[in-house]
């Protein structure tokens, strides 16, 4: 006992070291319970990555496969047989609607308004559906129900609003509303948003409705 306080470090150690064995042997499958669940989750992780990787590339390779066929109806049947969900779904349906050569344009129509209506798929999705579904069920479907589609999509901010305000001109010169059809494609003309290929379109459309369109260019070059 030459040297007490030596003693005491020791006999201090050794109880910590028991209390910490006590502390393992109680707690310790909490730290075991947590290694399994961080390595069980990395590997789900890795798996369901995976998963997800080989599901897309199996889903490109069908869309490839059914656009190779050389008729279009075979084409729209291989488009159909494609087993796809959500906005997978939505592209897959939007694809097989631009098969149109000897469809039944109806039948694609409402196969495009159901994609538009289901809430599970992506906003963008929906509205090129519902897009579509109005010009390929023109003659089906009368100017007012067309118009309220294309309003909702002609909103501002909405991706496809030059495209709907292009058609809701349309369906003026349709009903012989040629004024106000002009007055909506010269507005459409003048959005900062119209691309070039619009434009173009644009004034052919109302170089035929008989518009000022020297007039309109000259403006738009000043802007």
């Amino acid at each position: 006992m030459s040297n007490p306080e030596s003693f005491i470090e020791e006999v201090n150690e050794e109880v910590r070291s028991e209390r910490l064995f006590a502390l393992i042997k109680k707690y310790g499958w909490i730290a075991v319970l947590l290694v399994v669940v961080l390595v069980g989750g990395a590997a789900y992780n890795e798996w369901k990555k995976s998963t997800s990787l080989s599901s897309a590339q199996e889903l490109g390779d069908a869309i490839t496969a059914a656009l190779e066929e050389d008729d279009p109806a075979a084409r729209r049947d291989a488009l159909g047989a494609i087993n796809a969900e959500g906005s997978a779904q939505a592209i897959v349906a939007l694809l097989a609607a631009g098969q149109t050569e000897g469809a039944d344009k109806s039948d694609l129509a409402a196969q495009l308004d159901a994609i538009a209506t289901n809430g599970d798929i992506e906003p963008i999705y929906r509205d090129i559906a519902a897009f579509k579904s109005v010009l390929l069920a023109s003659d089906a479907r009368s100017a007012e129900d067309r118009k309220a589609v294309l309003d909702g999509l002609a909103k501002p901010g909405a991706p496809l609003r030059l495209l709907a305000r292009e058609q809701l001109a349309m369906i003026e010169v349709e009903q012989g509303n040629a004024d106000a059809a002009l007055d909506q494609l010269q507005a459409i003309l003048q959005d900062a948003e119209v691309t070039t290929n619009m434009q173009r379109r644009l004034v052919g459309v109302i170089q035929a409705l008989g518009g000022d369109i020297e007039t309109l260019l000259n403006s738009l070059a000043q802007q």
